[in-house]
């Protein structure tokens, strides 16, 4: 077990599905999660935990030994099956659960697998994923008598619940792209029923391999595919989503990337308007641009660190309406349950769109210009990186150089800003580098590659975001 610490994340578990993460491994967490969860409630009804899966080839197995080992551990266990992230978190509302856990492998390569918790209405993050951790490896006692296992159907509910509240607008033609991921259990229905809104559904077929593209929408070749549907359906907008449903990417009616932050910008002007003065949550990836617009729309912007369960606590702590991430994690507390969920993004975006004459690329028309670097992910093992990554801030530091150390290293200055942190999902660290010039980019990328370099760490080749 000790051999296997590194899948035990900062807000997940995560490993090889079979190797690391094994059908005896994953039925002793769900035999120890379930008795953590037991000793924090306080109330007196029966114990009652929901999980799902995503479609990978690794997940039914997976699932099964969850759902055993949680009812071993004396929990009611209420199986979704195959449903996107958000719509297991969702199924925790309704089913009034005492907690939940998802079987995703997110982003990573199909071989992956893990698990994704929430106990009482929040993720399960950093030191509590350690406590289970450290709970594992002091040994697992059974009860004899396992609790129900019950299947749950949500998916209904769910679509009815991002629906609830769409506002028609003009007419609108969009193309979906779930990239053979879990979304496709939901995708071409939620379309079907968004008045006023035509279009296709791309790849909606659940298959773990991902013989189209992998299912990550930070990464331009996934997609190209996506585009190239839009010119041929003479769409005005793209979205994607990735393999579990808990991000999105989107593409203008000129094929242009739309990041998250930008997104985020849009979402912040909206929600402003009728909530002035709240808070706004992005993570240290993203743009400037997104919390200069924030305060110049009335709101309070945020600056915070990377990560699903993070941005979420810290939402919950300062009431924001509206958080998100670089990546494509975007969370509503505005008309919406607070958690990060792609398809109801998806609406949201429609909605905003179909709203106005204006189409997706005029209404950012009016930012300032800027040139950046996407997230740029540097291969760095697991047993390294965090050495790499506090070598490089004690030089920053011991230099004299001015930097944020909310989440990593962010490095500002008025031409610009570079950020390096370690990837809390992968052997990697992750950097991303923004200026007011292509002539300052340059510089700014020369900088951080000389501190890389010094490692023995080359930056990736890239284009421009």
């Amino acid at each position: 077990m000790s051999n296997l610490a590194h899948i035990f994340r900062e807000y997940d578990i995560r490993g090889l599905a079979g190797s690391e993460l094994s059908d005896a491994l994953v039925r002793n967490l769900g035999i120890t999660f379930a008795q953590h969860v037991a000793e924090q409630r306080s109330r007196n009804t029966s114990m009652r935990i929901v999980i799902g899966r995503d479609g990978r080839h690794s997940s039914p197995g997976l699932a099964q030994a969850l759902a055993d080992g949680l009812a071993h551990g004396g929990a009611e266990v209420i199986d979704c099956g195959l449903v996107p992230t958000p719509a297991l978190y969702f199924a925790s509302h309704h089913f009034d659960a005492d907690a939940a856990i998802m079987l995703t492998g997110s982003h990573n390569p199909p071989d992956y697998n893990g698990l994704k918790m929430v106990r009482d209405g929040r993720s399960v993050y950093g030191s509590e994923i350690q406590t289970l951790r450290q709970r594992l490896e002091a040994g697992v006692t059974p009860l004899p008598q396992a609790a129900e296992i019950r299947t749950g159907r949500i998916l209904e509910r769910y679509l009815q619940r991002i629906l609830a509240d769409y506002k028609p607008g003009r007419s609108l033609q969009v193309v979906l792209d779930c990239g053979n991921g879990v979304t496709g259990v939901v995708a071409p229905e939620l379309l079907n029923r968004l008045p006023g809104v035509a279009g296709e559904v791309l790849y909606p077929e659940v298959d773990g391999s991902f013989p189209n593209h992998h299912p990550d929408p930070t990464i331009p070749a996934n997609l190209q595919a996506l585009w190239v549907h839009m010119q041929e359906t003479d769409a005005e907008l793209g979205i994607a989503f990735d393999g579990d449903g808990d991000r999105i990417g989107a593409l203008d009616e000129n094929g242009k990337i739309i990041w998250g932050d930008r997104l985020m910008i849009l979402f912040a002007r909206q929600i402003l308007a009728t909530h002035p003065g709240a808070t706004i949550i992005g993570d240290v990836k993203c743009s400037q641009l997104l919390f200069d617009a924030v305060a110049e729309a009335g709101g309070t912007p945020l600056m915070w660190k990377t990560g699903h369960s993070l941005v979420k606590s810290k939402m919950r702590e300062t009431a924001a309406p509206l958080g998100g991430e670089m990546s494509g994690h975007l969370f509503f507390a505005d008309r919406y349950l607070g958690y990060d969920d792609a398809l109801y993004a998806a609406v949201r975006l429609i909605e905003l769109v179909s709203s106005g004459p204006e189409t997706l690329s005029e209404r950012l028309r009016n930012l300032p210009e800027s040139f950046s670097s996407p997230e740029l992910r540097l291969e760095c093992a697991d047993e390294r990186k965090f050495q790499v990554m506090e070598r490089i801030r004690m030089q920053l530091q011991n230099s004299g150089v001015p930097f944020s150390a909310i989440d990593g290293v962010r490095v500002s200055s008025e031409q610009g800003w570079w950020l390096l942190r370690v990837s809390n999902t992968q052997p990697a660290l992750v950097a991303r580098i923004e200026a007011n010039s292509r002539a300052h980019l340059q510089q700014l990328t020369q900088a951080l590659a000389e501190l890389l370099a010094a490692e023995g760490i080359s930056l990736p080749e890239w284009q421009e975001a």
